[in-house]
């Protein structure tokens, strides 16, 4: 087949956190993220159920500021286009299928128009009762509505030229990484890895995992991240590059807020990062949670513990100056950790992107040194970015945290300089 549209114009390239950012993968919420209920919301791994009309305003804003600033592709629009291609629409039909338990549908799906089929991927296809068994009744659909999917990060991660095939930790989830690898697979042509395939034990996601730089990674170990998933990476890349370093800081597994590493510790630029403070001073929930390099040179493996990531990031050779999620007050940090103030995506370096609720959050950069610029002022073409050396860019956000992740979590990046 020919790659979709002009995914042949990009290639997977991400080296860093912060490099100018070329190309983006973002999924628009759809109507799946109304299928949830109250009953059904903590299956889907959210904390409360979601009103769309204020999302497709909210997201509205976040997508228009990458629209201005690089080349964005929707997951939606590559799975379609995947979809008139007869070998890619066997694979993710029939596995779907099979994760689903919905083997009679497979005939059905095959004829359905490419479009319609995408939207049934991602949105759900409802319980039909005089066809689907009666089993599929209570929950309404026979395929479930992907909930999460547009917190683009986690099922896949581009690492330098490949991207990894997440090895998701909950079922609901599972699916989404058929769509991934169907993409990067047929649309990129990259190569994809996946730690499952070596240890079926092993998981990661990409919240948990971050490019440190062209010999390091930072990977969280929590309730998504295990360290067998952990593992499998140093493995890989020590035995591909000779040295190689991952720094693994350990979550807490509660609340809900710390499930990644990304929501304590994003990269603002190549020396700054956004931390929540007590992830530092080890303490709260973060007592006792160990900093760790695990360091190969040439094939033998070492591990030295650090008194926080700050520390581990020196002995790696990059000094970074921490950013305070939420300032200096304890309260304030823990109220804007709960809706992502720590979770910030850079543009390139020093050009970042977050929610505007967090305002001491944005405080704090702003003292730091970040010109705070507002989303619906550059989508309406007010404010041009590239007039700015060093910037924050906040969008109005009151239903997209309540998700349960920020602006790195709904961004792929596929290329950067």
């Amino acid at each position: 087949m020919t790659l979709i549209g002009d995914t042949k114009e990009t290639t997977v390239n991400v080296r860093s956190e912060y490099g100018h950012l070329n190309a983006v993968l973002l999924h628009r919420p759809g109507i799946e993220i109304e299928r949830m209920t109250p009953s059904n919301a903590e299956e889907a791994l959210y904390s409360d159920i979601l009103s769309k009309h204020i999302v497709d305003k909210e997201y509205a804003s976040f997508c228009g500021v990458f629209e201005k600033w690089t080349k964005v592709y929707y997951v939606e629009d590559l799975l379609a286009g995947l979809m008139d291609d007869d070998d890619f629409r066997q694979t993710i039909v029939h596995n779907s299928c099979k994760l689903e338990k919905c083997e009679h549908l497979e005939d059905y799906l095959m004829r359905v128009e490419s479009r319609q089929l995408a939207k049934y991927l991602i949105e759900g296809l409802p319980y039909h009762a005089d066809t689907d068994p009666q089993r599929f009744a209570a929950s309404r659909y026979t395929i479930k509505p992907l909930y999460n999917l547009f917190f683009t990060r986690d099922a896949s991660s581009s690492i330098y030229n490949e991207v990894l095939i997440n090895s998701m930790s909950f079922a609901v989830r599972q699916r989404e990484t058929l769509i991934y690898r169907a993409i990067f697979d047929g649309c990129f042509r990259c190569n994809t890895i996946c730690a499952m395939d070596a240890n079926k034990d092993a998981r990661t996601e990409g919240g948990d995992v971050q490019i440190a730089g062209e010999d390091y990674l930072c990977i969280g170990q929590g309730i998504r991240t295990n360290a067998k998933g952990i593992m499998y990476l140093a493995e890989k890349f020590a035995k591909e590059r000779g040295k190689f370093r991952i720094i693994t800081q350990e979550l807490p597994h509660k609340p809900d807020s710390f499930i990644h590493l990304d929501m304590v510790h994003t990269f603002l630029g190549s020396s700054q990062v956004m931390v929540y403070e007590p992830m530092i001073t080890k303490t709260g929930v973060f007592a006792g949670k160990a900093t760790t390099v695990i360091e190969c040179d040439n094939g033998k493996f070492k591990t030295t513990e650090y008194d926080n990531i700050l520390k581990a990031h020196e002995a790696c050779g990059h000094s970074m100056e921490p950013v305070f999620c939420g300032g200096s007050d304890s309260w304030y940090q823990d109220r804007e950790q709960w809706h992502s103030g720590a979770n910030f995506f850079a543009l390139d370096d020093g050009k970042i992107i977050g929610y505007e609720r967090n305002v001491n959050t944005i405080q704090a950069l702003n003292d730091a040194g970040f010109e705070v610029l507002d989303a619906d002022d550059i989508c309406a073409g007010k404010v041009d970015m590239h007039n700015y050396n060093k910037f924050v860019v906040t969008f109005k956000a009151s239903e997209l945290p309540r998700g349960g992740g920020g602006a790195r979590c709904m961004t792929m990046p596929i290329n950067r300089d």
